[in-house]
């Protein structure tokens, strides 16, 4: 007989690992009686470890036509991520390898390094037309295992090389390492770069964001990208209600101060198997403010933890997604971000060469 137990893993964001029941998977439960058995002998529940599994895909660049985001193309060297942000709106995709939107996202990853070569191939297609490409936007490309496998690093080459626009969006700071390849990138009008900074309170940036860098350090980030001359954005996404909407106006001031020239903010977003796995985690760390959380998120979407719809799913719906959005401008007039639009280039595209016309 098994049953669902929550249990709280040091350095880890999810609390448990049930799995999607979308595809009609059996839901994997945490058998309660191995647990009780390994404290009494044991003692506490030792760390996950964080495997990793190379995937082999067709092809690099991903494509969409939602009408509510400021890109139709992007790429992703990983897939699952190790930061563990409780809040991340890309844990369903891990059931589409029968695994679970849980622990397993942010434990059992997958890498791709064939993706620059079939990047070098699908530029070179005579029918491929640039446009941005948007690194970050389901898995951070600056996780700890980029550290290793240096497959962002070898994507941006390839970028730089043909002069292709891109965007990166991540909450660590070691994209600093690539200012070498991204200051002349940001020169030609071809590269901005958007560094995720949640909340500045250490003990909130722990639960939630449990394996990113310390906020400090991301902040940081951005004043020496600014400094290197690379538009800089701070995404203080998501606004989660209760708990990191006081600190609004403050990230904002910061961001500003360290050198940002614009920001940007989405409501926070529980779609499918996040919902359940964000109100286990603030039944775990925040009980006492769980119910008025909820009741927050569930006012700006509709009566529901999440809305779909393009248009609202990125801006909420009510009064307190109204009051977010107003707050959100006042602040970013006081502190002059967003006083003008940052525009890459995509008329300096140069499609890859051969090995033969690179020698020449």
């Amino acid at each position: 007989m098994f049953q669902r137990v929550m249990v709280t893993i040091s350095g880890r964001g999810a609390t448990e690992n049930s799995t999607s029941s979308r595809f009609g998977l059996p839901e994997r439960e945490v058998d309660g009686d191995w647990l009780d058995e390994r404290e009494e002998i044991d003692g506490p529940v030792p760390k996950l470890q964080t495997t990793i599994t190379v995937l082999k895909p067709k092809t690099t660049i991903t494509y969409n036509r939602s009408p509510d985001i400021g890109f139709d193309r992007s790429i992703n060297g990983f897939s699952g991520c190790e930061h563990g942000c409780i809040y991340c709106f890309a844990r369903p995709t891990h059931a589409y390898h029968d695994l679970s939107p849980g622990l397993d996202f942010e434990t059992r990853l997958f890498a791709k390094p064939d993706a620059p070569a079939l990047l070098r191939a699908e530029l070179s297609n005579p029918r491929y037309r640039a446009a941005p490409i948007a690194m970050g936007t389901n898995t951070d490309p600056y996780q700890p295992i980029e550290g290793k496998w240096r497959i962002t690093r070898a994507l941006i080459e390839i970028l730089a090389e043909t002069r292709h626009p891109l965007t990166i969006t991540t909450k660590s700071d070691r994209v600093v390492r690539d200012i070498d390849l991204l200051a002349p990138m940001a020169a030609e009008g071809l590269v901005a770069v958007a560094v995720s900074v949640t909340s500045l309170d250490p003990a909130i940036a722990r639960t939630l964001e449990p394996r990113a860098p310390h906020p400090e350090r991301r902040l940081a980030a951005v004043e020496k990208l600014a400094a290197a001359g690379i538009p800089t954005y701070v995404s203080i996404s998501p606004v989660i209600p209760a708990i990191t909407d006081h600190e609004m106006e403050h990230l904002l001031e910061r961001a500003a101060g360290a050198g940002a020239k614009a920001a940007f903010f989405i409501p926070v977003r529980l779609p499918h198997e996040v919902a359940p796995l964000f109100r286990a985690w603030l039944d775990a760390h925040f009980p006492d403010r769980a119910g008025k959380v909820m009741a927050t998120i569930q006012a700006m979407r509709g009566g529901r933890d999440n809305d779909p719809q393009f248009g609202s799913r990125m801006r909420g719906t009510g009064p307190w997604a109204d009051l977010m959005r107003t707050r959100f401008w006042i602040a970013c007039r006081k502190y002059g971000l967003n006083q003008q639009r940052i525009a890459l280039r995509s008329d300096r595209f140069l499609p890859p060469q051969g090995a033969q016309l690179r020698l020449l």
